[in-house]
């Protein structure tokens, strides 16, 4: 029997702490899993629904981007996705009397665990100007209002429409059609905040901003090295493709500030090992690398392949003439005929300083080195990352040093070899393909224009961090959001309210409850959508979505349950009935220069959207056969496929980037944000970050035991966070987050780290990544500071 939701928030006053985990997975893992699953679901409906997770028959996960096999298991999900999926398919709802009974005062009282736990959203609802309470609204009366006050706007740039990855392909193109139709580019996206860096760096670089392998690329891998990412947590999936890569002989480094159970020991439960006998060692190496030093780390193993290489050929300095082994370390062959800028690359990490090198890693030149080596002997190497080394303000050099190593010894193009960003939420890449970008190309603009018989417009759009700047300063006057949870998955938590609420209309496409239904815009509309799970019939017949993986591959996904509601349409229905209201002729506002198509036919039939991405986006060649009963579609891919390289001089890049870390004032810490382990992006699952050992609450900063001392402070003290940023010029800002307990935890000094989206607030809104905008979340200037008692009443 599924639980009712909490009547309660989160009470911190009761977290307690144990010591952190070494092994992750195996049967606890299973157990709590399947503990939320009947909590939210009930039994019979948790067997029905988990059964059919990344099957070829049944839905995609609404977690994780991470890639399926080929060969799936009957259990395809992981303890997160199983929790995402519960979180969904969860028999709670919340309808009008939901919203009658709570004001918008009070939802904003409560936290975000609670607001995400209540459930499932089923009708329309509206927040008027001045009104206390969200109240229902038709369908028709909602879209209306949203495309009257969208035609009312004095120049397109007024409106912003936000992304998340959950999206699919087909609602997020036809989402991206309406916005371009309406004349504007403001398409930010998840992807701006956490990997926005990662296709910054790799288009410049490689031509192509996603990675280069494949999974069967995982499972061949000589040398993996994992950095900035914690797959235990965030990608659990991938574990078992680490396994599998280590039972064929692999080496694993792990690169990260924290140690993370998932990279120690994993205890696979699909197999009589991981159940019984103990699981697997993944990492062979852990490099506890201190915060924004994984440009160094890179350069390091760059200088040494490089020295290797000299002394090999008997070109080191001080090599006897004759002395080298002849057994070249660097594929010159490969570089000679695929890439351009060696030989700068090569002079700059001759100048590169071992001891600047050893000062910005933390780490001792023997361990540098060692790491180089493992390097230098890998017949196949793959660098996995995902956002600790995106969300730094020298992000896009870290990752383009990444390339550099890869390129010494020719390992983009190579079976077992490449490089992979993991990316987070299930279909951000996907949403990327299909459109939703601010800077979209000249070629993709071209083609939607020749498919749809209008002009796209060609001036760049808002990012994220743009979009808020624009709402803070008073220039945006509608704000869209296509699923996600951005007032709390920003940065500068209090700029943003502040921002949302100078909007005159904010509208949510929404599952489930979240704090950007409660910090709103003047006026305010809640529209329910079907999710993943839910049964999709429209045009007298079921549809399908599809998405795209981390790594390019796309397949289809099918909900079976019942949706929660009669009164639910899907993102697609929501999208097209808006089209066909602002572009269908019947709009007394409609823009001259609007996209033609049959959008009440797009409406019941997905096919026709997947017709029109077959035209618009190339690698998409008979889309529909090649999904079709199960199948997937591979994107090409041209630097894994053939070597082909889509930059100016058709080669791969070597980069010169001057070396930068941050550098962490006395008495300061360097704190990076982080997620617990019963939680996804924003969604906060429960209260438990069991590998890190912290239970029952979410305000701790993990801070190493020296530097308590050091800083005057005492383990389970409460303290106030206040981030220090200054400014171009010289300004200096502070931002304040209240009330975190301090735990000792295993960290390099000078560094902390704590969970958000409590910590977004510390995160100042202009302190963003050079090059790609993203948001510097992991490398945040902080001073602990003591609480003052409240004087005593009475």
């Amino acid at each position: 029997m599924a639980t009712k939701p909490p009547t309660a928030d989160i009470d911190e006053t009761r977290v307690h702490v144990t010591r952190p985990k070494k092994v992750a997975v195996g049967v606890p893992a299973v157990l709590h899993a399947l503990q939320i699953a009947n909590e939210q679901m009930g039994v019979a409906r948790s067997v029905q629904t988990l059964m059919r997770v990344n099957q070829k028959d049944g839905f995609d996960c609404p977690g994780c981007a991470w890639p399926e096999e080929e060969r799936r298991h009957v259990a395809e999900f992981c303890e997160n996705g199983a929790k995402a999926v519960a979180e969904e398919a969860t028999l709670r709802r919340v309808g009008p009397e939901f919203f009658a009974a709570h004001s918008i005062d009070d939802l904003r009282a409560h936290d975000d665990w609670w607001l995400g736990q209540q459930g499932r959203l089923t009708h329309p609802m509206m927040l008027d100007e001045g009104a206390s309470h969200y109240r229902p609204i038709s369908w028709d009366d909602a879209l209306r209002v949203i495309a009257d006050e969208l035609g009312a706007l004095d120049d397109p740039d007024e409106a912003v429409f936000y992304t998340s990855g959950r999206t699919s392909n087909e609602a997020a193109f036809l989402y991206q059609l309406l916005v371009r139709g309406l004349g504007t580019n403001n398409l930010p996206d998840c992807s701006n905040m956490c990997h926005e860096s990662s296709g910054s760096a790799l288009n410049e670089t490689i031509g192509i901003g996603k990675g280069t392998v494949s999974i069967d690329d995982i499972h061949d891998a000589d040398l993996l090295i994992v950095a900035g990412q914690n797959p235990g947590t965030n990608h659990p999936r991938m574990l078992s493709a680490l396994e599998k890569a280590k039972q064929r002989g692999a080496t694993i480094i792990a690169v990260n500030p924290l140690p993370e159970a998932g990279l120690m020991r994993f205890e696979n439960p699909q197999t009589v090992r991981g159940v019984a006998f103990g699981g697997t060692k993944l990492a062979d190496e852990f490099v506890q690398i201190r915060l924004g030093g994984d440009q160094a780390l890179f350069q390091a193993i760059g200088k040494h392949l490089l020295e290797a290489d000299a002394l090999a050929l008997g070109e080191g300095a001080g090599a006897p003439e004759g002395s080298g082994s002849g057994a070249a370390v660097l594929d010159h062959e490969f570089i000679a005929a695929h890439t351009s800028g060696f030989d700068a690359y090569r002079r700059a990490m001759t100048d590169a300083s071992w001891r600047e090198l050893v000062a910005a890693t933390g780490l001792p030149e023997k361990t540098l080195r060692r790491v180089g080596e493992l390097v230098r002997q890998s017949k196949a190497t793959i660098v996995c990352w995902a956002m600790g080394l995106t969300q730094h303000k020298h992000s896009v050099p870290t990752l383009r040093e990444i390339v550099n190593v890869l390129l010494l010894q020719g390992n983009i193009g190579r079976r077992g070899a490449g490089v992979c960003p993991v990316r987070g939420h299930s279909n951000v890449q996907g949403d990327r393909t299909v459109g939703i970008y601010e800077k979209p190309s000249a070629a993709f603009l071209d083609a939607l224009d020749a498919e749809f018989a209008f002009a796209a417009p060609r001036e760049h759009g808002f990012d994220t961090v743009q979009a808020i700047r624009a709402m803070r300063d008073g220039r945006v006057r509608f704000f869209m959001g296509m699923g996600g949870n951005f007032v709390s998955a920003t940065p500068d938590t209090r700029v943003v309210e502040a921002a949302m609420g100078r909007v005159g209309l904010t509208v949510q496409v929404s599952t489930k409850l979240n704090r950007s239904h409660v910090v709103t815009g003047r006026r305010a509309i809640i529209l329910p959508t079907l999710g993943r799970t839910d049964r999709d019939r429209r045009g007298g017949r079921e549809q399908k979505v599809t998405v795209e993986d981390s790594m390019g591959a796309v397949h289809a996904s099918r909900g079976r349950l019942a949706p929660p509601s009669d009164d639910l349409l899907s993102e697609v229905a929501i999208v097209a009935r808006l089209c066909a209201l602002l572009f269908g002729g019947s709009s007394t506002t409609e823009p001259r220069n609007a996209p033609q198509a049959e959008w009440a036919a797009l409406e019941t039939d997905y096919a026709l959207i997947r017709a029109h991405i077959e035209q618009v986006v190339p690698g998409f060649d008979d889309y529909e056969e090649r999904i079709d009963r199960g199948r997937t579609l591979h994107l090409p891919n041209g630097p894994r496929d053939a070597r082909r390289f889509a930059t100016p001089d058709g080669r791969a890049r070597f980069t010169v980037n001057p070396l930068e870390y941050p550098r962490i004032p006395r008495g300061r810490l360097l704190l990076q944000t982080l997620r617990s382990h019963d939680q996804y992006n924003t969604t906060i699952y429960g209260k438990d970050d069991r590998y890190r050992g912290i239970h029952g609450g979410r305000r701790v900063v993990l801070v190493n035991p020296k530097d308590i001392v050091a800083l005057g402070f005492a383990e389970d003290e409460i303290v106030d966070l206040v981030s220090e940023w200054r400014r171009p010029d010289g300004t200096l800002e502070e931002r304040r987050a209240e009330e975190f307990r301090v735990v000792a935890y295993r960290t390099p000094r000078g560094n902390a780290a704590a969970y958000y989206p409590e910590t977004n607030v510390l995160v100042p809104l202009d302190s963003v990544a050079d090059v790609s905008g993203t948001p510097t979340s992991k490398s945040v200037i902080v001073r602990l500071e003591r609480r003052v008692p409240e004087p005593a009443r009475g």
